[in-house]
């Protein structure tokens, strides 16, 4: 893959471009540490790419949403990130901040810049004070990983960003080609880091305006109303026995999480990953449009919970109440994953992430069982006092099957414990934990 102009990017993606008037500092020719050779260096890079820094910063256009843009040169230096680049990257935060504008950062680079020596690595500190402090006013920030993006571009700007998309093939790592080791290649691509929760999505060129329009669109809805619960998708009679109300979860015809995110929102765009090194294909979150708000999404999807979905959940529903969007969760699992890669990878410590978002979320959380609720990890997704219950769902401290095992009582008796257990819906209504039975949507 070509690698473009920052400009050219810039001007794919985005229209009306205003560039930062950021002056140069001065330097000695040779730079910080006197490098030999730096000063022919720079301006060799100038002449090439007609450029002064390695970042090309202003505001723009994508879509109808107005953004600050962060632009690297790879032209320039390699991208590299120098004093200079520092200052033009903490200006373009400080004007996100003053106009309360998203960031969209463009990255291409192959990390600090060595001719500065540790006045370049330094910068890497200013980069994230300044992403921090956006970060604590609520405003988005989101990357756009190109080819390559190593280094602290990738430690800081890239890997720090609330939603992180990236270009097919494009080289993403920490290590850069000359210095990482030669086996494994294909782990520092955009691809593996999808794959290992570290990137929400791999995105086509051609779609890349398209996409960040949608996400900042998304993100910077802010809304205070809770969102209201979805409306059955079923017509379903209440079940007359507990046994009956676990068989109708687990029916292979009930409405499941996708079914019921396609039915509530005009559109939406999932995250994925926990950011440190897993996804969970049975949770699906995100951010979507519904009668013209952002609602955030956190939803089971039938199987067993693994660590990196609690974690992917409760990571949406920090992001999302920092924005100051309201989450509607969908819960249906039969419990947490037990198996021992679950509890290497930290079940319990994951749970807990859960539970804490959704008790200290800043924003509503509305919460819906649509199918099994089994046990804790199922709980840690519904929110206290506001959970609502599908007519063919059922919450229950444990599964029945679980619950004869712990009880030591023959399988035989599994339908009478469902029972005993008052898990119907209309029983959950009863005792408090859900605030009513949804009905199917009428017209």
């Amino acid at each position: 893959m070509p690698r473009l102009p920052a400009r050219e990017v810039v001007g794919a993606i985005a229209s009306g471009f205003t560039e930062f008037p950021t002056p140069l500092r001065e330097e000695p020719a040779d730079g910080p540490i006197g490098w030999p050779g730096y000063r022919e260096a720079r301006s060799a890079a100038e002449e090439r790419t007609g450029e002064k820094e390695s970042v090309v910063c202003g505001t723009a256009k994508i879509g109808d949403a107005e953004a600050v843009l962060i632009a690297f040169e790879f032209g320039f230096l390699g991208g590299s990130l120098g004093q200079r680049t520092g200052d033009r990257i903490e200006a373009a935060f400080a004007h996100a901040r003053d106009a309360r504008l998203p960031v969209v950062s463009l990255i291409a680079t192959g990390g600090s810049r060595m001719q500065q020596g540790m006045r370049a690595l330094m910068q890497l500190q200013r980069v994230a004070r300044a992403s921090a402090l956006t970060r604590s006013m609520g405003i988005p920030r989101i990357s756009v990983l190109r080819d390559p993006t190593t280094g602290g571009g990738w430690a800081t700007l890239g890997a720090g960003a609330d939603i992180v998309l990236a270009l097919p093939e494009a080289q993403v790592g920490f290590a850069g080609s000359r210095v990482r080791p030669p086996d494994s290649p294909e782990a520092y691509t955009a691809e593996a880091h999808h794959e290992w929760g570290q990137v929400d999505a791999v995105v086509a060129p051609e779609d890349l305006g398209g996409a960040l329009e949608r996400w900042l669109r998304l993100l910077t809805a802010r809304s205070s109303a809770a969102a209201p619960p979805p409306s059955a998708l079923r017509a379903t009679s209440l079940p007359a026995t507990g046994w009956e109300a676990v068989q109708a979860a687990r029916s292979p015809g009930r409405a499941r999480a996708a079914e019921y995110l396609d039915a509530y929102f005009d559109w939406r765009e999932d995250i994925s990953g926990d950011r440190v090194g897993g996804a969970d294909p049975g949770v699906a979150c995100g951010f979507g449009w519904r009668d013209g708000r952002t609602i955030a999404y956190a939803a089971q999807c039938g199987t067993p919970t693994l660590p990196s979905g609690f974690r992917t959940a409760a990571r949406l529903v920090r992001l999302a109440s920092r924005l100051g969007i309201p989450v509607l969760t969908l819960v249906d699992t039969p419990g947490a994953a037990n198996d021992a890669a679950a509890e290497q990878a930290g079940a319990g410590g994951a749970i807990a992430e859960m539970f804490a978002a959704v008790a200290t979320a800043s924003v509503p959380v509305t919460s819906l069982v649509i199918g099994e609720g089994g046990s804790g990890g199922a709980l840690a997704f519904a929110a206290a006092g506001s959970t609502w219950v599908a007519p063919d769902a059922y919450f229950s401290v444990t599964s029945p099957e679980a619950a004869a095992a712990i009880l030591k009582r023959p399988a035989s008796e599994v339908p009478d414990i469902a029972n005993q257990l008052h898990l119907r819906p209309q029983d959950l209504v009863d005792l408090g934990v859900a605030r009513a039975v949804v009905s199917e949507k009428q017209g």
